[in-house]
Formats: C-alpha cells, sequence, structure tokens
C-alpha cells in the first residue's frame, strides 16, 4: 500500500440497519476512501445478527430516543462502552472520525475514549434545542478532545456555533453523481404529458418529512392537472395519513420502501421530485441525488434546500408548509416545460460540486491536517478556511 494510506475509524450514533442520511454519508465516505486505498472500518449500533457490510462492526443493540424531531435508534451503556474500547484499540487508527459526537450513543462514547486524532462532522440543524443547551456542560469536555469540526452546511455550522461554541469547515455530504445519472428509468413511473408523475421518498409517518404537505396540495394539483400522478415510496403508515388528508389510495400510488437500485430508477423516471419538509434539515442529499439524475426538483424553501438550489436556479421553491404554494409551484413545473428543462440542465452542471470525488478530497485534507504537518501546509489551510463555494 502506498506511504501515504490513512487507518481510519468512522463512527456512526444511529442504528446501521435503519436507512439515513447520516449513515449512507457515512457508507459512501469508507467505500471511497477505501477505493482510493486507505484503511477503513466502520463502528455502529448493530445487532450482532445484523448482516453488515465487512467493514462495520456492531457497537450492540439500540433503544429509540427521540431526537431533533424524529425517532432515533441509539446505542450505550456498559457493553456497548466496552465494544468501543475494543474498537478502537485493535483498530490503531491513524484518526477517528466520528459523526453526530454530542448524540448520546457510540459517538460520544469514542469521543471520550479515542487516544488518535480525532475528526467530527455535525449533520444537524436546529433553530432552538433546549437539549442541546442543557446538555452542553455535560458533552464540553468531550468537545474539547476534537481536532478538527467539519459542518455538513452553513446551516449546520451555524448550529454548532449558537449551541455549542466553536467553528467548523463546511463540507458537504457527498454524492456519486455518476451513480444516479446513470440510472436507467422505469416505465412503471415514467410520465406523459397528459399523465406526468411527481414523486415522494420519505418517512411516512415523520412529520418534519412534510407528507401531509404534498398530500394537501393533491387536490388543487388534480384540479390543474387531472392526470397527475402522484407516486409515494417510504417506510410508515400511509393509510393514516391519507385519512388525515380526507384522501384515499386511489389519490396516490404507493410504492412502500424501495431498495436503492428502485431508488435510482425512481429520480430517473419521474418528472418532478418533491421534498415538502418542514424543518430539521441541514442539508438536503436527496434534492442532490434527484438533480444528479436528471428529475426536475421542487422543495419547500428550508435554508439548507435553497442553498442546493442555489436560490432557485437549480429547482423551484415553496413556502414551507404551505400546500397551496405548493401545488401552485407543481403547476408552473408542469406547465413550464422550457424552464423546467433549463432548470434541470442547470442543476446537472452544479451537482458536480458534491460529487464523492471533490467532498472526499477535502475531507481527506482535514485528516492530514490532524495527523500531520503536511509539505503544502499553506496551500491545504486555504483550502479549508475558504469554505465551501458553489462554483467549485
Amino acid at each position: 500500500m502506498p506511504a501515504s494510506t490513512l487507518r481510519v475509524g468512522l463512527v456512526s450514533p444511529y442504528a446501521w440497519e435503519v436507512p439515513g442520511g447520516v449513515n449512507f454519508h457515512i457508507r459512501d465516505l469508507a467505500e471511497h476512501l477505501t477505493a482510493l486505498g486507505h484503511e477503513v472500518s466502520v463502528l455502529a449500533p448493530a445487532d450482532d445478527e445484523a448482516e453488515l457490510p465487512p467493514y462495520v462492526t456492531p457497537a450492540g443493540s439500540t433503544v429509540p430516543v427521540s431526537y431533533n424531531g424524529s425517532t432515533a435508534r441509539l446505542a450505550f451503556g456498559p457493553m456497548v462502552a466496552r465494544r468501543v474500547a475494543r474498537w478502537l484499540k485493535e483498530g490503531d487508527h491513524d484518526v477517528v472520525h466520528i459523526h453526530e459526537p454530542i448524540v448520546p450513543s457510540v459517538g460520544l462514547i469514542a469521543l471520550r475514549s479515542a487516544t488518535a486524532p480525532v475528526v467530527a462532522t455535525f449533520h444537524s440543524s436546529q433553530e432552538r434545542s433546549r437539549a442541546m443547551m442543557i446538555a452542553n456542560p455535560l458533552v464540553r469536555p468531550g468537545l474539547e478532545r476534537i481536532n478538527a469540526r467539519i459542518a455538513v452546511s452553513e446551516d449546520a455550522r451555524r448550529t454548532l456555533v449558537e449551541h455549542l461554541g466553536g467553528d467548523a469547515v463546511v463540507i458537504p455530504n457527498g454524492v456519486d453523481v455518476q451513480r444516479f445519472a446513470d440510472g436507467r428509468p422505469d416505465p412503471r413511473w415514467q410520465g406523459t404529458p397528459e399523465r406526468p408523475t411527481i414523486a415522494f421518498l420519505g418517512r411516512l409517518d415523520e412529520p418534519r418529512k412534510g407528507l401531509q404537505v404534498l398530500l394537501g396540495a393533491i387536490p388543487e394539483l388534480r384540479r390543474r392537472h387531472p392526470g397527475a400522478r402522484v407516486l409515494v415510496a417510504g417506510r410508515g403508515d400511509l393509510d393514516r395519513a391519507l385519512d388525515e388528508a380526507g384522501l384515499t389510495r386511489d389519490d396516490v400510488e404507493h410504492l412502500g420502501e424501495i431498495s436503492e437500485g428502485d431508488k435510482l430508477a425512481l429520480f430517473a423516471s419521474v418528472d418532478v421530485y418533491v421534498a415538502p419538509q418542514t424543518g430539521g434539515e441541514s442539508f438536503g442529499i436527496v434534492l442532490v441525488e434527484a438533480m444528479s439524475a436528471g428529475a426536475a426538483v421542487v422543495a419547500s424553501d428550508l435554508n439548507a434546500f435553497r442553498a442546493v438550489l442555489d436560490d432557485g436556479a437549480s429547482g423551484r421553491l415553496f413556502r414551507t408548509g404551505d400546500p397551496a404554494d405548493l401545488a401552485r409551484v407543481l403547476g408552473e413545473a408542469l406547465d413550464d416545460r422550457d424552464g423546467t428543462r433549463a432548470l434541470v440542465e442547470h442543476a446537472r452542471t452544479a451537482v458536480r460540486r458534491y460529487d464523492w470525488s471533490v467532498v472526499a478530497a477535502r475531507v481527506l485534507d482535514v485528516y492530514a491536517m490532524v495527523t500531520q504537518a503536511p509539505a503544502d501546509e499553506d496551500g491545504l489551510l486555504t483550502r479549508l478556511l475558504r469554505g465551501f463555494r458553489r462554483d467549485e
């Protein structure tokens, strides 16, 4: 292996078996760094009998805990602490990279036990968090052990600064852009001018994912476009959501929980991908995935989504939580075909800044900063301190 090979330990606080943006980010980073020749291991909450990739070590069983507007499955306790200590000792890592280090789970335990340089990535964005304010004095000793901080967006950075102090380098989540660009359309989900398709993907019973906003927009959308098909994918109780919205199964097409391969096909097939989230989003990885596949994007005007969509240059925005405005903007996306096509073309270029070839290079710059004094130290610091720019 090359002399520059690093032994990297990545730590997730969330159950590995439960799909989510943080675990997807860790998975893709691990696989990209491995492809570059580095030795990577991941520690994450998981049962011993769970089917895991060979690079993932289970840290123990999980319990559900309410966190940041959703329910997360976390792991803690004496047995988990022993597993963390063993993983750290056996890994002999050059750098330990902990994601969401203040979540009361595996990462917080690793933060207190690690002897190698520690990099921490903060994913969450919250306007106000009483839990974080209460936890501040409890986690501060651990935070002082962090050698470098990364935030996945300006919103995540702001949350860190306001609640915990200190600062962070902004490095966004990564996407394998070409993989999504190469996705093959599925005829089942492709639309026509008379029957365009609109897709939603997310946890159906998590209010902040905004399914109720989309369902509330359907009656007005159908008045303008009677043949529009609304495809709903994800885990959760759809019937309850439909009942609350006064709709029936005839109003949507339920795809259930879909595989990664089906997600590629879905984004490559639909006319519009809609992201109606109401809050708690620090980035918007699903927007980048849809944009990479060539889908037109309509999203709520959260700060994080506005940043990903270049203030509307790469997709359309509607007023957060407003079904009537969502119906209006969806109608514009379907009516103005030329305008929508121009947004899609702009998005195809803009997403390149989120490709793992760009993102992982910046993460490796951070690793270099905490593990050694690199030969190009001045250039490295310049790259880190200038922050993430949209023209990269």
